[in-house]
């Protein structure tokens, strides 16, 4: 039998029901739909994973030890919380015959409620069209999972500080070559990223963005020019951020640092060193066992990395590797950044 998850289903739970039709439709396809046989567990006491479980159909016995505590059958008041949400878990959650669950991460639920309570308003007085494309590229923002480890309160801020700017199709949004001065997001429509070379004036297309989609940030990790210019592909409008917005609330909390100790165990814990300087500066010095993926082709070349494996990312300073790790936080790769970068005298 297929099992389907609809929206009126999630209206039916706590506190699920209390969000926006479109905020519900965004993560529809970030919870997980789930069908438990009889005595399968679908917890354990003592579990420390940070999801929220529903019971839809069918029942769950709560155990402690050889105990059933609790019996949860779906479509009961019961069912419309969170199975027993405190972390560790206290009890063993066991199906008692077939039962359909769900299961969505915590923090995304909490830090999309902080958001559909607050963001909308913070951001501005927008008319009733405007609103509903707010709520896309907040609700697009908002599903990736490196964003959700950001504090509900900086969320906040970010909401209340962004800057809307309307453009038309054909319009340059950055131009290869200025200095960074923003972080974007595409509020509406969509753009083109274009990288200009010697032998191609017009330059290269390398890749369109859409709502939600996120632009501009490598220039200011890097304290460099912009390696590529953004140009409108139809009417639209983005969401900016100032620079020192996006460092105190981005960029901070979303990239751990590492000493070159802690580094070391990190690689010897079965990590990866990724050099993200340019080939000719790797062949001079690099770390033993080290991958090249230059910053510059990392958005194009993330098939080569191991969605599995915890890399430690370095350059020569800390600015190239700052940003290949915000790139790579946002496609959900776990990373870290050696602070201070390589030395060739440490190798």
């Amino acid at each position: 039998m297929t099992i389907r998850l609809d929206i009126a289903q999630l209206r039916s739970l706590s506190p699920l029901d209390q969000l926006k039709t479109d905020t519900l439709r965004t993560i529809l396809d970030k919870i997980e739909l789930l069908q438990a046989r009889r005595g399968l567990i679908l917890f354990r006491k003592g579990d420390t994973d940070k999801r929220s479980v529903y019971v839809l159909s069918g029942m769950i016995e709560l155990m402690e030890g050889d105990k059933v505590v609790q019996r949860i059958a779906g479509g009961t008041d019961d069912a419309r919380n969170p199975v027993a949400p405190t972390l560790p878990r206290r009890q063993t959650a066991v199906a008692a015959g077939t039962v359909n669950y769900i299961s969505i991460d915590s923090e995304l639920l909490d830090v999309t409620l902080t958001w559909d309570k607050t963001g909308v308003y913070e951001v501005g007085d927008f008319s009733a069209e405007q609103l509903k494309e707010s709520e896309n590229w907040m609700a697009s923002f908002l599903s990736v999972r490196a964003f959700q480890k950001i504090p509900p309160a900086n969320i906040q801020t970010i909401f209340m500080r962004v800057q809307p700017v309307d453009y038309k199709a054909g319009d340059i949004v950055v131009r290869q070559g200025s200095r960074g001065e923003y972080f974007y997001i595409v509020r509406s429509g969509r753009c083109k990223v274009i990288r200009e070379t010697p032998l191609k004036a017009e330059g290269i297309d390398l890749a369109v963005l859409n709502v939600g989609d996120t632009f501009g940030e490598e220039a200011l990790l890097t304290d460099a020019k912009c390696n590529a210019t953004i140009r409108m592909q139809t009417d639209g409008s983005v969401m900016r951020l100032g620079k020192n917005d996006f460092q105190s609330l981005l960029q901070r909390p979303m990239l751990e640092w590492v000493n070159q100790g802690a580094a070391d165990k990190v690689i010897a814990d079965g990590g990866q060193w990724l050099d993200v300087r340019l080939p000719g500066e790797f062949k001079v010095f690099h770390k033993d066992g080290a991958i090249n993926l230059p910053l510059y082709v990392l958005r194009h070349k993330l098939s080569m990395l191991d969605p599995e494996k915890r890399y430690v990312v370095c350059c020569d300073d800390g600015r190239r590797s700052a940003a290949a790790a915000f790139i790579l936080k946002q496609k959900d790769f776990e990373v870290v950044v050696l602070t201070g970068g390589l030395s060739q005298d440490g190798l």
